[in-house]
């Protein structure tokens, strides 16, 4: 193997030594990851042993080896290899059966291993495998805590619209906070390079007749739907090819309306979808995710029956306008709201006696004008405002969807999880961040996801816990945006609730090695490549599955700190739970600095020795930084 090292670099050393440079230039050359600071660090310390800032060939190997020859993975590859030097393809199998789990490899498994990461050909040639092979096989993605079976599309797509979680932004159009941010396009392209597939376009009437989209009544600025339009046809598909929805927030008048529904034609084209598929109008039940696949949806509010839209679009009709009445309680106004109303107070009934001391509101009607043209485009996501679980049941059709605000959610969910869950089983229901959040902070969206919430909307562009949780949850079935519930989340008939799963638990006995970390991001306080790392593992799910774990602090070492530790977990309903790897650095006793982080569903994850990459604040992926875990369950 010595041969194969010497021959792979000896041309960078042809004109003599190399400097540091030279040093990352090659290894990039090689293809491994490193993180300049841990570099640095490595570089340094070979220097020590002579002067001067250049280093041989033997420098260079001794540096290589100290970035990627990981004891943890020596070991491993000593236990199976006959000799410590390599690894027939039969030991390599014993290894994916008995440490992996991998039940169903056979000889052809080990074999494509061995052709796709041996480097060195005379032994792979020989079907085996080098510790070098070996290495690049456990930093692969097949050796990712992420099953990779879920990172293809694998769930049945047939079901009802209702029938999946689907991800959602709220305020889509902002990248800062509501106040005073800027409203790009960015923030639709980056949604929808993310999966998003339901999107918010908060619309207002612009100069020359051309709408504009901001946050109304704030200092935000303000782009053309004309280009938002633009923008979401070049991407809507890039990332996943399934339904798209546009949920609109329409404050503009008639005739602005107009100029949006012709938008939307004339950019979208056939993508647009504005009568029933099939040209079917039975509208008894939502169509699938598949049957839509490469179609945008208009949500919006609708007058009148969709058999009307349907004659009005054969008769190209032009221009008319209808009156939507509604009346609105206190605190549940609805997000679609709709341009200014005009007042009306109903006459109050003599001798209605007041019922409390407190100043009661009377019920406002709300008229608004609504354009037909944009009317008729809504087919299967009318915006419906929402009364109670008792009225939908009675009223509500499979095509009506309601906008309901996190706080009020959160009491439904507290007062009355059973019909919160009948609702969800036939309705699409969309929570959206109460108002009051100016810095556009996000809620948990597990809580409503526990209870079937299909569009838990956040703002994307906010870092934190909860966006971690919504990537986490929407890696899995391919990234595609749409995830199918559970059974016990589409059965109109279930009795289960979060806070009592009764017969619905398949509790799950997770067990996870804490090994070791390599190339953590460094301390911002550590003026090398220091810091000193803990890590969290945080469950998320039904409550009495929430619950946190946390590993002892290594003092001084982000480069290889090793840990060692094993947690074990109960949990009760697998298929609710998100897992989530928090590491930080350890500041003072009061105080950690976020390092990195990685969040799953606890149904994808791999069993046997797993990598863990680390996202940063961002969401964006630590090139080299990872954990490395033993997992295990049943």
């Amino acid at each position: 193997s010595h041969t194969w090292f010497w021959n792979l670099i000896q041309n960078d050393f042809r004109t003599g030594n190399i400097d540091f440079e030279g040093c990352m230039r090659l290894l990039e050359k090689m293809q491994i990851p490193f993180d300049e600071d841990h570099l640095k660090h490595i570089f340094k310390k070979t220097l020590d042993k002579h002067t001067g800032d250049i280093i041989s060939m033997d420098d260079f190997r001794a540096i290589y080896r100290a970035l990627v020859h990981r004891p943890e993975f020596e070991e491993l590859f000593k236990a199976y290899s006959i000799d410590g030097k390599i690894l027939p393809d039969g030991q390599l199998l014993k290894f994916l059966v008995k440490e992996q789990f991998q039940t169903e490899a056979n000889e052809t498994t080990a074999l494509e291993i061995i052709m796709k990461y041996e480097p060195i050909d005379e032994v792979r040639t020989k079907r085996m495998m080098s510790l070098e092979g070996f290495i690049r096989y456990m930093n692969s993605e097949e050796c990712s805590i992420f099953k990779s079976q879920h990172r293809s599309i694998y769930q049945d797509m047939n079901h009802p619209l209702c029938d999946y979680f689907i991800s959602s932004s709220h305020n889509t159009y902002l990248i800062a906070d509501q106040l005073m941010g800027p409203s790009h396009l960015w923030g639709y392209t980056s949604a929808l390079l993310k999966g998003c597939r339901c999107l918010e376009i908060d619309c207002w009437d612009g100069h020359n007749n051309e709408p504009v989209v901001y946050h109304g009544h704030t200092l935000t600025s303000k782009i053309p739907f004309r280009s938002v339009i633009c923008v979401i046809d070049k991407y809507a598909f890039m990332s996943s090819a399934y339904p798209l929805v546009l949920s609109l927030e329409n404050h503009c008048s008639p005739k602005q309306q107009e100029v949006m529904a012709d938008c939307l034609k004339t950019i979208l084209g056939d993508k647009l979808l504005s009568s029933p598929i099939g040209g079917e109008v039975d509208m008894t039940r939502l169509p699938s995710p598949e049957a839509l696949k490469f179609k945008v949806l208009i949500k919006n509010k609708k007058v009148g029956t969709l058999e009307q839209s349907l004659l009005r679009i054969e008769e190209e009709y032009h221009g008319e306008i209808e009156e939507l009445s509604e009346s609105e309680s206190d605190d549940r106004a609805s997000d679609d709201t709709l341009p200014p109303p005009t007042l009306r107070s109903p006459s109050k009934r003599k001798g209605e006696r007041r019922s409390s001391l407190l100043p009661q509101k009377k019920p406002k009607v709300r008229k608004t004008k609504i354009a037909l043209a944009l009317s008729d485009l809504v087919v299967y996501t009318k915006s419906q405002k929402f009364v109670s679980f008792d009225h939908s049941l009675q009223h509500q059709q499979c095509f009506e969807n309601n906008s309901i605000g996190e706080s009020y959610a959160r009491k439904l969910l507290r007062s009355s999880a059973r019909e919160f869950i009948a609702h969800t089983a036939r309705f699409i229901t969309r929570i959206y961040p109460k108002g009051t959040r100016m810095s556009s902070s996000n809620y948990n969206p597990q809580e409503f996801w526990n209870v079937g919430c299909q569009m838990v909307a956040l703002n994307f562009q906010t870092p934190g816990t909860q966006m971690e949780l919504q990537d986490g949850k929407f890696l899995d079935n391919g990234g595609c945006g749409y995830v199918l519930k559970p059974e016990f989340l589409r059965d109109r008939n279930t009795t289960f609730t979060p806070r009592n799963v009764g017969g619905y638990s398949k509790p799950m006995s997770l067990s996870i090695r804490l090994i070791s970390g390599h190339q953590l991001p460094p301390s911002s306080m550590s003026k090398s490549n220091k810091a000193d790392p803990m890590v969290q593992i945080e469950i998320y799910g039904v409550p009495e599955d929430q619950t946190r774990k946390k590993s002892s602090v290594i003092k001084s070492n982000a480069l290889c700190p090793k840990w060692n530790e094993t947690f074990s977990f109960n949990i009760q309903v697998p298929e609710l739970a998100m897992i989530r790897f928090c590491v930080e650095d350890e500041v003072s006793l009061v105080c950690n600095e976020f390092l990195g982080q990685y969040t799953l569903p606890v149904m994808s994850l791999n069993t046997g020795y797993r990598k863990i990459p680390l996202m940063s604040k961002e969401g964006i992926k630590l090139e080299s930084a990872s954990l490395f875990a033993h997992i295990w369950y049943y």
